[in-house]
């Protein structure tokens, strides 16, 4: 039990300490190493010089050694508690010049050495096996002590000396199990100290003759009290209260574990109650046996708060009536009763002076204070952790409470009837906390008309309603841990400024939230099962836009749960075009785009010509259709020319006076459009019919020939001819350069052939012209031939 006492305080300071180390801006030398409960044997060598806070406690470290820690010249606080250290040499710390904090209790320590370099502000050395009080007269030098935790079981006024003129924050004070044996009563009289907690020993009748009362301290609290008294039987715990009571300076007073009767409790509080006690405290309390009726004395109280915490009885049958009389009527302020098991509690007779009220943690129902009209006065109820079932009675209890500004009734069993329409909450309420119930949306239709701040985090409500009770005073939400779809808009709640909506159903938030909700300054919306669709673009854009102060959580907490492809992808990388979430746009986007598309090809025809190859396919298509019904035979037979001759009219000069006489000088017949073309035929069907009769179709190229729109209908068909298909049927000659940029994109044919040189060339020098003439007839010649080797064969 004595450990345990040290523990919830020590610990409670250490962590205190310890977080306000590791909150503090670090610039990068601060470190704090926590070794706690790894199974030490020594302390580590490999420490980093900077260590600020060294934390090796709940090991087996048998000592501590000046090589320990002489490096750690930057070391602020060692803990080194529940060990097996048994002996202390503060000389190892001389080189420590920054420890300021200590802890060392929950040793094996019978004996220290002083050292006069030590300043300590915080020294533990409670829970140690010391026989007398460990203290040396250096601790007469700890001009900054704060706190100082001892232990011994004998205590000697001389040992207190080298203290007595400190002023130290609180002492700690651990008795040892065979404390009792050598008293010196008053010397308590010398710590000078404002708050001093006494720890008695264990499973130990209280006997002591050590007067607590010589204390200077005005904060006092005992542990381990053991008082079962019996009939007639005197207590000298009852003697020492009777002397607390006349000690003017004690404001704070605590008992701690506590065995004790009925009987001696209700001894124990009227006793304290006439004192100059204002804080009295009482945790942990065991009692036994019968309660018997007793009347009790409220006059002359300075008593503004009492607590009752944990509070239990070993009899089996009891009857509470008489207890709950006697607490209900106490005239004080301020009552706590918490973890007492207690089931009711009764009306206090007249007008009461409560104004906070605790009775969290117990077992009261829903018949607690109703039609209790004497509570006018009070200001904050507790009803946490009981057995509540009703809102209705709820609600009903509070009618008559005028002044009541603060309900917490959370953690509790408390259900809303849906058709409930008497909303009698007292108008005074501001702070309401109905968290961890099994309310439903109804609930919102029945609130009390001022609250400010609304904690129904933790219940069953999936949606608020839009016939909810206007709520135009409240200014925080804490609706977290429900299945809420979406935000709720602040049309009924006009003043709201704080809202919790996180673990929710929350999928695609609407962003018109904001837009309703002017004076919102935080909002903790994480947690959610969001859906990363285009519906939450604007919602993820507005949370963006708000400071980390405003936008809680905001973007660690705050991942997408679909689709699956996003699942764990934080909002804020969340990143959708607002073309693809917008139909209309997309809509103009793709007309947009077809029309250019449109346009676009419409210029790369005409660019390309195609209107003219359309034309060409369209008559190609008429002649191939003609063509197909006549034999092939007869296409043989009906051959009249040699070779077509295609030339732009700027070249007919050459052609008449060059080209044409040396060929039918040989007897190659020529077809020439001036004089072979059939009178009242299109020009299109000659070209066509003339091609046909001809073996050969000659092109003469110039730079004329490209500009010349029927030379390149001549080129097209003579290439598709029907007769010559698939053979090489085309005889290029080049009367003058033509440079390959100046040849229309329509000409494509002609490039290619013109790219790999399949032409003859017309020479310029005379001495090489008859080179080139048989040249040319030698091609006609020898197809000719090869020609006519074919029609033979055919006719056979």
């Amino acid at each position: 039990m004595t450990n345990t006492i040290s523990s919830s305080f020590h610990l409670a300071i250490i962590d205190m300490l310890i977080l306000v180390v590791r909150i503090q801006p670090s610039d990068g030398s601060e470190i704090s190493i926590n070794m706690s409960k790894t199974g030490l044997l020594h302390v580590p060598k490999d420490l980093p010089l900077q260590t600020t806070v060294l934390d090796i406690s709940q090991n087996s470290i048998s000592a501590l050694q000046t090589a320990d820690v002489q490096s750690l010249s930057n070391l602020r606080i060692l803990i080194i508690s529940h060990n097996r250290i048994r002996y202390l040499d503060f000389s190892v710390f001389k080189y420590n010049q920054e420890l300021e904090y200590l802890d060392v209790s929950h040793n094996e320590l019978w004996k220290i050495s002083c050292h006069p370099s030590v300043n300590f502000k915080h020294l533990d050395l409670s829970f140690n096996a010391f026989d007398a009080l460990p203290i040396c007269k250096q601790f007469g030098n700890m001009s900054q002590l704060k706190f100082l935790g001892l232990s011994a079981s004998q205590l000697q006024k001389s040992s207190v000396q080298p203290i007595a003129h400190l002023n130290i924050s609180k002492v700690l004070l651990v008795l040892g199990d065979h404390y009792g044996e050598k008293e010196e009563p008053d010397v308590l009289r010398d710590f000078n100290t404002e708050s001093l907690h006494i720890v008695f020993p264990s499973k130990k009748e209280f006997s002591f003759l050590l007067d607590v009362a010589a204390s200077p301290a005005a904060s006092l609290e005992l542990s381990n009290i053991n008082c079962v008294l019996h009939d007639n039987e005197s207590s000298f715990f009852l003697n020492v209260l009777s002397k607390l009571r006349k000690n003017p300076r004690l404001s704070n007073f605590t008992l701690h574990n506590i065995e004790t009767t009925w009987k001696s409790f209700l001894r124990i509080l009227q006793l304290v109650w006439p004192s100059t006690i204002e804080y009295f405290s009482i945790s942990n309390v065991n009692v036994q046996g019968p309660l018997d009726f007793i009347d009790f004395n409220y006059s002359n109280t300075s008593i503004k708060a009492l607590s009752i915490n944990q509070f239990s009885s070993s009899t089996l049958s009891l009857s509470q009536g008489s207890i709950y009389k006697i607490l209900s009527n106490m005239n004080i302020q301020n009552f706590t009763v918490s973890g007492t098991r207690m089931i009711h509690m009764l009306c206090p007779l007249q007008i009461s002076p409560f104004l906070h009220l605790d009775f969290s943690n117990n077992l009261l129902t829903d018949t607690i204070f109703q039609n209790c009209g004497t509570l006018t006065g009070l200001k904050t109820f507790n009803l946490q952790r009981n057995q509540l079932k009703d809102l209705t009675n709820l609600i009903h209890m509070t009618t008559k409470m005028k002044s009541l500004q603060q309900l917490d009734a959370s953690q509790n069993s408390l259900r809303n009837d849906e058709n409930e329409v008497d909303c009698s909450w007292t108008g005074s309420l501001l702070n309401l906390n109905l968290s961890s119930n099994a309310l439903t949306d109804s609930v919102f239709r029945c609130l009390p008309p001022k609250v400010k701040v609304l904690d129904l985090h933790n219940n069953r409500i999936t949606a608020i309603p839009k016939d909810v009770t206007h709520l135009e005073a409240l200014q925080e939400l804490n609706v977290a841990l429900n299945s809420l779809a979406d935000l709720p808009g602040c049309g009924p709640f006009s003043s709201l400024s704080l809202l919790i909506i996180e673990h929710n159903a929350v999928s695609h938030p609407s962003a018109r939230f904001f837009q309703s909700c002017q004076k919102i300054t935080s909002i903790k919306a994480g947690s959610n099962p969001f859906h990363c669709t285009c519906e939450l673009r604007e919602f993820i854009k507005s949370m963006g836009q708000l400071s980390s102060e405003v936008a809680e959580g905001w973007p660690d907490s705050y991942k997408c749960a679909y689709p699956e492809g996003y699942k764990g992808t934080l909002l804020k990388d969340f990143h959708v075009s607002q073309l693809s979430c917008n139909i209309a746009l997309l809509m103009v986007t793709i007309g947009a785009t077809v029309l250019l598309v449109a346009a676009s090809m419409t210029c790369l025809c005409v660019y390309l010509d195609v209107p003219w190859y359309l034309r060409m396919v369209c008559q190609w298509t008429q002649a191939r259709h003609r063509a197909r019904n006549i034999p092939l035979v007869e296409l043989q037979r009906n051959l009249q020319f040699h070779a077509f001759i295609s030339y732009s009219g700027h070249d007919s000069a050459w052609v008449k006076s060059e080209l044409v006489p040396n060929l039918e000088k040989e007897d190659i017949q020529i077809c020439l459009h001036e004089r072979d073309f059939v009178p009242g035929k299109s020009i299109v069907e000659n070209i066509i019919n003339c091609i046909e009769k001809s073996y050969k179709s000659i092109f003469v190229l110039s730079p004329n020939f490209v500009q010349s729109e029927w030379c390149h209908y001549e080129l097209y068909f003579a290439h598709h001819n029907l007769f010559h298909e698939g053979s090489n049927n085309l005889i290029l000659i080049l009367l003058e350069p033509i440079p390959q940029y100046s040849i229309p994109n329509s000409y494509h044919k002609l490039k290619t052939l013109m790219a790999r040189r399949t032409y003859l060339e017309w020479p310029k020098e005379k001495t090489k012209h008859g080179l080139f003439w048989a040249n040319l007839r030698a091609v006609i010649n020898v197809k000719l031939m090869e020609q006519t080797k074919d029609i033979d064969h055919t006719q056979d």
